[in-house]
């Protein structure tokens, strides 16, 4: 048997490494979901998804909270809560025994030396089971089971769902690539060349992530040349020689057409 708190990120790793394609956590877990799963309080399976521990709970105190879950979360065809009879009598018990651990947690509030039913394995063991049995078929322990485990449990149906896309073509060109409607021409192909096609895609996609990671390296690089290119120019204008007030005149005369200044001078005798 897994240690709960391995085994649960066991599974998340598990699920982190079949997501792909720019999916997360969020795109594929339900949180809500989870929680009616499992009897998890919602809060504390966010806590758990993100590695945190759950906050410290007696048994008996979990297993009551739990079937009162059930009570609440699987109703009757009509809206309606199972009653303790109706319960009691699938796996026959008394009104009284499910009262009575109902109310257990009540009676022994505050004795903290009296001893909670559960610890022991007796007649509450065969009234989880039958609790178990009646609401669906939850597997054996459900109702005390440590909240890694139990979120872990809950968690195992996502894993399989994971695992078959990934191992079934058609379910990544629907799930991973959004391409429903070549993936509803799919069967006119044979298997080998579904999983060509989806190969093909998922290199097309590879190189266009690793040509714009290239793209925008690129672009960044060219803009920090210019940069520099531009501040070295502008250095050099300001400090090259006839470039001042007077050399600049010059230059605008010449565009203009007008006499350079002392272009018409006599040429001076040198005797």
């Amino acid at each position: 048997m897994r240690e709960p708190r391995r085994g649960l990120a066991e599974t998340l790793s598990h699920i982190d490494s079949l997501l792909g394609d720019g999916r997360s956590r969020e795109d594929v877990l339900d949180v809500g979901r989870l929680s009616l799963d499992s009897g998890v309080p919602r809060e504390v399976v966010e806590a758990l998804l993100e590695g945190g521990e759950p906050p410290a709970e007696d048994i008996t105190d979990r297993i009551v909270r739990r079937f009162g879950h059930l009570r609440e979360t699987r109703l009757r065809p009509d809206g309606s809560r199972h009653s303790y009879e109706e319960i009691a009598a699938a796996f026959g018990a008394s009104r009284a025994s499910l009262s009575n651990l109902v109310n257990s947690r009540r009676r022994t509030a505050g004795r903290g030396a009296e001893q909670r039913p559960g610890r022991s394995g007796g007649p509450l063991a065969s009234t989880q089971a039958g609790i178990e049995k009646f609401y669906f078929g939850q597997p054996n322990g459900w109702l005390s089971a440590e909240p890694e485990t139990a979120l872990d449990d809950a968690l195992q149906p996502v894993l399989r769902g994971l695992e078959e896309q990934a191992a079934d073509p058609m379910a990544r060109l629907r799930h991973a690539h959004g391409l429903r409607r070549l993936a509803a021409r799919a069967p006119q192909l044979a298997e080998e060349e579904i999983q060509l096609v989806t190969d093909w895609i998922d290199t097309i996609l590879e190189r266009r992530r690793a040509q714009g990671a290239h793209d925008a390296q690129g672009a960044q690089g060219a803009h920090d040349a210019q940069g520099a290119h531009d501040a070295q120019g502008a250095q050099g204008a300001q400090g090259a020689p006839g470039q001042g007030v007077r050399g600049r005149g010059v230059q605008r005369a010449r565009e203009q057409g007008a006499p350079t200044p002392g272009a018409d001078a006599p040429p001076r005798d040198v005797r």
